[in-house]
């Protein structure tokens, strides 16, 4: 299989005066932007930097970030992206574990960067003129430089460490070499069915699989990648109509942001035929919502992760609202019982339990960086547990419920919030949705339901919208509590967990509802 750089000189040999970045007024051809990229891996190599070495960059979604990311795949070193928002102790930890040769950061981070003791042992590229830095980005580039146009790496190499954002203890970080990242562009372009010279928007963080998936995709489509450094509902739209942008591939909370703004009626969107979201499952109502304003010729539901990029996709997303379709092309799946410890533990259709996926697919990681304890945890005989549940329909459809940890367990039931969200999701009042467990002396949880609304409706009503779904009655939520806004991750996932532990806002022009008094069926 061919490594990462060579992948990217198939466009820049098939294509080298097509567009393929952007970045506010910056514009770059892939002939251009190659030349570039050489450039900037040479000037890490002349940094001291070897294959394999690991390189930590902490930047928005801008030019140079995306640059960075191919000139290490040219230069055979691993990137490792971090969330810009990191604080001083996450980049500390990061430094520190992937043992990082050098740094890359921007001002928005300094401080975090600067507090960083193990950052301070180790060369420290800093763009904008941000404080601490021993060298200025422009320093990598030099002007006249006879860069080495050969890829060093190959497809058995690592390509980049990514630091999943779990909920509870130290991030872990993820490697994956160069075929897995290959065969996760490749699964995306062609369960996308994207086309030569798509348009999409770079706005999903290069620290995320999506971002990256986004980057590396339109690379073998010889396609153009337009940086969003931060997401700003107004400045995608005007993107997605100066740049005529052909598909989008968001998280569910962005593309809520989208309809929601007053741009979004006088926009001409008219040129993205192909949406896919990510990250996180899709309300029944958003659903709707996005298919009339679009009406695109394809809408994807992608479930993955950063382990194993594609678990599964449905290429007609308001078919079966709530589906996650089948397995992708370089992937095996099977529900397990949610107690289960071996991959045979198999569970019935139509019986929840915990997701798991074959090792084996190209897409997959092969384990967690300096974690044995999370290998022992999430991986057992092959197959990759990945503590999300779901489960098969009579048709073979897959439904992701939520994660293990986010079950609610309320008077001996196993209840899932993803259900109960898409049926409140369908009231015309209800803007937003997150559904979580909180604390009950007499039933262990209870179902509790924030809202976000779009007009006025109380408890009352939606306990009445409840009643006439098809709902069961131990799943109807025992409060509805009226928020300002449901708390999300950077990427837009919803923390629930900071919803069972009371961070939130009140909505300040009413009260919660009074608790109904929960009936058992």
């Amino acid at each position: 299989m061919l490594d990462l750089g060579r992948t990217f000189l198939q466009s820049v040999e098939r294509s080298p005066n097509a567009l393929a970045l952007v970045d506010g007024d910056l514009q770059l051809t892939y002939s251009a932007w190659h030349r570039l990229i050489l450039n900037v891996a040479d000037g890490l190599r002349a940094l001291g930097l070897q294959r394999g070495d690991r390189l930590l960059v902490v930047l928005q979604n801008r030019w140079e970030m995306a640059t960075l990311h191919w000139a290490a795949q040219f230069a055979g070193i691993v990137v490792v992206p971090l969330n810009w928002r990191a604080k001083p102790e996450e980049v500390e930890y990061c430094v520190t574990d992937a043992g990082a040769k050098a740094i890359v950061y921007e001002p928005v981070c300094a401080d975090a960067v600067v507090q960083s003791p193990a950052a301070q042992d180790i060369p420290r590229i800093a763009l904008d003129d941000a404080p601490g830095g021993t060298m200025r980005f422009d320093g990598l580039i030099v002007e006249g430089r006879d860069a080495e146009p050969a890829p060093h790496a190959t497809a058995d190499d690592i390509s980049l460490i990514l630091y999943t954002s779990g909920t509870t203890g130290k991030a872990k970080g993820v490697p994956r070499r160069h075929r897995h990242e290959r065969a996760g562009a490749l699964a995306h372009v062609a369960q996308n069915l994207y086309r030569r010279g798509e348009r999409t928007l770079g706005v999903m963080p290069l620290y995320h699989t999506m971002g990256v998936r986004s980057l590396l995709s339109m690379a073998l489509v010889d396609g153009v990648f337009v940086c969003v450094r931060r997401w700003n509902a107004k400045l995608a739209l005007e993107s997605i109509a100066k740049h005529g942008l052909t598909c989008l591939y968001l998280v569910p909370t962005l593309y809520h942001d989208l309809l929601a703004d007053s741009a979004f009626a006088s926009t001409d969107t008219s040129s993205v035929r192909k949406l896919g979201f990510a990250g996180a499952p899709m309300n029944d109502g958003l659903l709707k919502r996005l298919s009339a304003a679009f009406e695109p010729e394809l809408f994807v539901n992608h479930y993955g992760s950063s382990e194993v990029y594609t678990f599964s996709i449905d290429q007609d997303a308001t078919k079966k609202p709530g589906s996650a379709g089948r397995a992708g092309i370089n992937t095996r799946l099977r529900v397990v019982r949610l107690a289960a410890v071996s991959p045979d533990e198999t569970a019935a259709a139509g019986e929840e339990g915990q997701i798991i996926a074959d090792l084996l697919g190209d897409e997959a990681f092969e384990g967690y960086w300096n974690r044995p304890d999370a290998n022992a945890k999430s991986l057992r005989d092959g197959w990759y547990f990945t503590g999300d549940t779901g489960y098969f329909d009579r048709d073979g459809d897959l439904y992701v419920t939520g994660r293990v940890d986010d079950m609610i367990i309320s008077g001996g039931e196993n209840i899932s919030p993803v259900d109960i969200e898409s049926v409140l999701s369908l009231h015309p009042a209800v803007d937003e949705v997150a559904v979580a467990g909180v604390k009950d002396e007499r039933w262990g949880q209870r179902v509790v339901a924030f809202i976000k609304r779009r007009e006025y409706i109380d408890g009352e009503g939606l306990d009445a919208w409840c009643r006439q779904s098809d709902l069961v009655n131990f799943k109807r939520p025992r409060d509805y509590v009226f928020v300002d806004d449901i708390p999300k991750s950077p990427v837009g996932k919803i923390l629930r967990r900071k919803l069972s532990a009371g961070e939130y806002a009140p909505d300040s022009r009413t009260a919660a509802a009074q608790p109904t008094e929960p009936t058992k069926e």
